[in-house]
């Protein structure tokens, strides 16, 4: 599960997980932040960042198991990348709002990691 700095969005991402049936004994979550800069990478772990902690907080409420990797780099890279080493069965990612031309001006992570990936992609809200 790739967090970013949204509360809402970790929340969201996270009620989303643990709504699944019989989540609290078959899942286990791994969140994951990618960082643009090595140094916080090693300093900083997912849950020092909002969406993160909010992420887990609601995780471990309804029993997840829950564990943290920090990656440097493209964020749709880090993300398929670790996906392929886990060998996850699932991604749960925050997306974002955006017209059709911010999407296209600015591209979306989201957007790449669905496009990308060979295994399932769910999309959960959170922010306007």
């Amino acid at each position: 599960m790739p967090v970013d700095s949204s509360e809402a969005r970790g929340t969201k991402q996270a009620e989303t997980v643990s709504e699944l049936p019989a989540a609290a004994e078959e899942i286990q979550v791994t969140l994951l932040y990618v960082f643009d800069d090595e140094d916080r990478e090693e300093t900083t772990a997912p849950t020092q960042i909002r969406g993160g902690n909010a992420a887990k907080t609601r995780l471990e409420e309804a029993g997840v198991a829950v564990r943290e990797k920090s990656r440097v780099g493209d964020p749709a890279t880090e993300i398929l990348a670790v996906a392929d080493e886990l060998d996850v069965d699932h991604l749960v990612l925050g997306g974002r709002k955006r017209s059709p031309l911010g999407s296209l001006l600015f591209g979306s992570v989201t957007q790449a990691v669905v496009l990308d990936s060979e295994r399932p992609v769910t999309i959960t809200g959170g922010e306007k």
